[in-house]
């Protein structure tokens, strides 16, 4: 099985509402970008909480316009074994520091948790974070097929909440 890392972090000192993955799948490791996968409705999600059309942008302009709006990405996961891209998948995974990391972040007041490996790992590790909401999201993965796009959709317009 292959040991897969993650990507570093696209934060800045405005960033008020953090999004954290899991661990990129395969599409996204071989681009180099997050949620590369063209079945993976992120950035459509995100995009629409927005009221922007992100997913028709270049990839470096995607993470320009998140940070413009106090967004940040990251993932809980620093590196795993995963054979394919599926969660369900990891095996060893050597979480990050989550707790260190938000404490560098002076204006963080959410972060949101792209589907269930993302909320379990994150909020184990971050607990009861006074005045910090966590928010689960359902996965933006296409593999995530139990719910529909626009079940998804509504729920992720709770974003809206965080963002200028």
């Amino acid at each position: 099985m292959q040991r897969k890392a993650a990507f570093p972090p696209s934060v800045d000192a405005d960033t008020r509402l953090l999004i954290l993955g899991s661990l990129p799948g395969d599409a996204s490791i071989r681009q180099g970008e997050y949620y590369a996968h063209r079945g993976n409705a992120f950035w459509t999600l995100v995009g629409d909480a927005l009221g922007e059309d992100l997913r028709g942008q270049p990839y470096a302009v995607r993470l320009k316009r998140l940070r413009g709006r106090g967004v940040g990405l990251w993932d809980v996961i620093e590196s795993a074994e995963r054979e394919g891209s599926l969660d369900g998948s990891i095996r060893g995974a050597e979480l990050r520091d989550l707790g260190a990391f938000v404490a560098r972040l002076p204006a963080l007041k959410a972060i949101a948790f792209n589907g269930k490996t993302a909320a379990l790992h994150g909020r184990r590790q971050l607990g009861d974070r006074s005045g910090l909401a966590l928010i689960d999201l359902p996965s933006s993965s296409g593999a995530y097929a139990s719910l529909s796009r626009e079940a998804k959709r509504s729920a992720w317009m709770i974003l809206r909440d965080w963002l200028d």
